[in-house]
């Protein structure tokens, strides 16, 4: 066996070793050369990357986050405080401490919001960010003129109602909550059980979190190259240069920030669209910073 090949395999049963009680997340490493992150969006799998990561592995070395409290991940250390602000700090940690070097970070929906905050907080932690299908501002999609304090309530009581759901409640909800979120009816039965599966008080606070966080006047800080990837469909009922005009206004701050469509998809571009996403992330990946 090579000696590279054994100290690959090394690395990665270190990185996927069992959570300790403190820990917001685990990873998982496989393939060879420049490193990629990929952060998963709320309540979902490491699983979402399954493509990507087949797609990437044998150029890069892809590491895929698996966020403590999500998808059968005991909570650890999200059992209290903020979910994604807390993770992004502790993913600036991670690569710091293994040595990676301008590593490039694509995150989904809530894991987008973390690949922000990552760039914005520890610019010099990345070498470019892609985020797929999130806003700065989670709450723009509920009211264009919200703020962080005129959304608290409204967050307070959506997080407080679902804490007060009984199981089977929360369960019957899953099936029609994830078809408008996925269009790929093959897609929808893994992402509905990593749903299931996620500890309801992490996936609250951190839907919370969502709400009241606004980062669009951190945006400034960012110095890696960022690409956002947007859905629409048909299916939405708003015109495309609705949605084109909400994703420029919001990410008005993030000068150079190349956006991009993806039509015919909803929110998990990834397994709705994965050709074209698949493509997207080459173009990610090729450019120089």
């Amino acid at each position: 066996m090579r000696l590279a090949h054994l100290i690959a395999m090394l690395f990665a049963a270190l990185l996927t070793a069992p959570a300790e009680a403190g820990e917001r997340f685990r990873v998982t490493v496989e393939g060879q050369g420049p490193d990629v992150i990929l952060i998963p969006g709320l309540a979902s799998s490491q699983e979402v990357w399954n493509a990507t990561a087949e797609r990437l592995r044998s150029t890069h070395r892809v590491h895929r986050v698996r966020i403590a409290g999500f998808a059968g991940e005991p909570a650890g250390g999200n059992s209290g405080g903020d979910v994604a602000a807390s993770v992004a700090e502790d993913l600036a940690a991670y690569i710091a401490e293994n040595r990676l070097r301008a590593p490039a970070v694509i995150g989904h929906s809530l894991g987008g919001e973390i690949a922000l905050m990552l760039a914005a907080r520890h610019p010099d932690a990345v070498g470019r960010v892609m985020v797929v299908d999130a806003l700065p501002f989670f709450s723009l999609l509920i009211d264009p003129a919200a703020t962080a304090e005129t959304m608290r309530p409204q967050a307070d009581r959506m997080r407080d109602a679902m804490m007060a759901q009984s199981a089977e409640q929360l369960a019957a909800a899953q099936p029609a909550m994830i078809a408008r979120l996925m269009k790929s009816a093959s897609g929808r039965p893994a992402a509905i059980a990593a749903a299931l599966a996620s500890d309801r008080g992490v996936t609250l606070r951190a839907m919370h979190e969502l709400m009241v966080t606004d980062l669009r006047p951190e945006l400034g800080r960012i110095t890696a190259p960022l690409t956002v990837l947007y859905a629409w469909d048909a299916a939405f009922g708003i015109p495309p240069p609705a949605v084109d005009g909400l994703f420029r206004g919001a990410y008005r701050q993030a000068a150079g920030a190349r956006l991009e469509r993806i039509d015919d998809s909803f929110h998990f571009i990834m397994v709705d669209q994965p050709a074209v996403f698949g493509a997207a992330v080459d173009r990610f990946l090729g450019q120089a910073r």
